[in-house]
């Protein structure tokens, strides 16, 4: 974090509202939030740190706030070892006050001020000195009305010749729930050189899980359930009917498997982080790799399968590279988002950078859906033109299930849009689970229905490549690259012409057609 050119209190440039807007936008996901040799930005006319910023439920109120004791089911906030440090040859002064802010975001409108109706600020300006209401060089907050003792200020300075000033070590305990917000801020422009070094603890009454993301625990242990009992079915179905398995068969197995590895690394990728507040990078990076793997491999496989992969063709013939060029750009892109957003991360991305990486995944989405629906409008068109109606009733239901999945998903990604550009102080905390939990129940839906639809049976080679409906298939596909020219007349035969009237001469006239074939 570099530092701005420093502006005089007396010339902010920019409202408290608009530097609280930007900074509240980087929430936190880990519950131990460490400073080290963090530098102060310059927002409007004060230095500022984000400290962290995350939901909290509040601890039972009936417990004897005296206790200097944390239980398990307490919820607070811990300052340990903070300690602001300045260059030596920076230290032949004494220092105006650092202050740690601590407020919950319905609170947001107390820190900052203005004079006569002008831009807000967070230091406190010469014209508002005047008026009596603050001190200039100090920030600016008043106490809530509803909320006794809140919003929490806590200063220090540096003496002379010091150049570490340590913040007592306290615990702030919660007792309403809110998304809570942490700020070191400075207006003291000698200070633009000074560091912060420490950590912070941010505890709920369950354990150390932002209250975001705490609800995702028990998701993931429903959903590491949920694909235990689907692959129960399936593995049931696959050992008695191993004989009549398919391709694609194999395929669905395949992403069964790796959706329920994601799942249960992704649950005790959140118990561990629940039980010690740090969390682990190495189930997170393998709960990462997995997921993307399975998404990976199911666009695929729906993307082969509207070709008629397996089910009318044998290959895909020159596609296949691109198929797996798409495929491996898709799965390079998507890895790179999901280990930006999820591994090592303390805060969530701005949005320009996240925009950055969203962007790439939401393109390449997209000519996966146009490619889908085009081959599968033309696998449905030869299923029917070559009248193979089992096959051509089981697409039409594949189809069905993949345009509801589609209209499902584009009104789920507008209501996302909604929730997010309305929330922008993450108010609805406590419902923002819903967003990526949708996506995880929605995919598990469809793979449902594929389960369904191509589960293991004693009919399955009834669905499976045959080599005498492809030639047709395959053929028709050949001719419509040819242009017809018309034939001499006498090469024009009808049906009953062509046909010898001898067995011998049958026999010739059937090698004779199955050459030029």
């Amino acid at each position: 974090m570099q530092l701005s050119s420093p502006t005089m209190p007396t010339k902010a440039k920019s409202g408290v509202v608009t530097i609280l807007c930007i900074l509240l936008l980087r929430w936190a996901h880990a519950s131990v939030h460490e400073y080290s040799a963090e530098k102060f930005a310059s927002k409007g006319n004060a230095f500022v740190v984000h400290g962290g910023s995350e939901g909290i439920y509040s601890y039972n109120q009936n417990r004897n706030e005296s206790s200097s004791l944390s239980s398990n089911g307490d919820a607070f906030i811990r300052f340990e070892n903070i300690i602001f440090q300045r260059p030596k040859e920076f230290s032949n002064f004494s220092s105006g006050s650092i202050h740690a802010v601590v407020f919950e975001v319905d609170e947001r409108e107390l820190i900052g001020g203005s004079a006569y109706g002008g831009q807000r600020a967070v230091c406190c300006t010469a014209d508002l000195s005047k008026l009596g209401v603050c001190k200039q060089g100090e920030i600016i907050h008043r106490p809530s009305a509803t909320h006794p003792g809140w919003p929490q200020v806590f200063s220090v300075s540096f003496d002379i010749d010091e150049v570490d000033a340590i913040l007592q070590p306290r615990e702030i305990q919660i007792t309403k729930t809110g998304m809570y917000n942490l700020y070191f801020i400075h207006c003291d422009l000698n200070l633009k050189d000074v560091v912060v070094e420490g950590k912070t603890i941010w505890k709920n009454p369950t354990g150390y899980l932002p209250g975001r993301m705490a609800p995702l625990m028990n998701f993931y242990g429903l959903m590491s359930l949920a694909f235990v009992l689907l692959g129960v079915f399936w593995f049931s179905q696959y050992a008695r009917f191993w004989r009549e398995v398919l391709t694609i068969q194999n395929c669905i197995t395949l992403v069964i498997t790796l959706g329920m590895f994601e799942t249960a690394l992704w649950y005790f990728d959140y118990v561990e982080f629940n039980e010690t507040g740090v969390r682990p990078t190495g189930i997170t990076v393998w709960a990462v790799t997995f997921g993307t793997v399975k998404r990976t491999v199911s666009r695929l496989i729906i993307l082969m399968v509207s070709m008629g992969y397996g089910v009318v063709r044998p290959t895909l013939g020159g596609i296949t590279s691109k198929v797996l060029m798409l495929g491996g750009t898709f799965f390079i892109a998507s890895e790179v988002l999901e280990i930006v957003e999820n591994v090592g991360t303390v805060s969530d991305l701005s949005g320009k950078a996240r925009l950055f990486f969203v962007l790439p995944v939401a393109i390449l989405d997209a000519f996966f859906i146009l490619w889908i629906f085009s081959a599968l409008s033309a696998t449905l068109n030869k299923l029917q033109a070559r009248r193979l109606m089992a096959k051509l009733d089981i697409y039409r239901k594949f189809t069905n299930a993949l345009v509801v999945a589609v209209i499902v998903s584009v009104g789920w990604i507008c209501y996302e849009l909604y929730f997010k550009s309305t929330d922008i102080y993450n108010e609805r905390w406590q419902n923002a689970w819903i967003i990526p939990a949708f996506w995880q129940v929605l995919s598990f839906s469809l793979l449902c229905v594929i389960c369904a639809l191509w589960a293991p049976s004693q009919s399955s080679t009834r669905y499976a490549y045959s080599a005498d409906a492809s030639e047709d298939f395959d053929r028709d596909d050949a001719l419509t690259l040819i242009k017809p020219s018309s034939l001499p007349s006498k090469e024009v035969r009808t049906p009953s012409e062509a046909k010898p009237a001898t067995g011998d001469g049958g026999r010739n006239g059937d090698l004779e057609e199955d050459k030029t074939e």
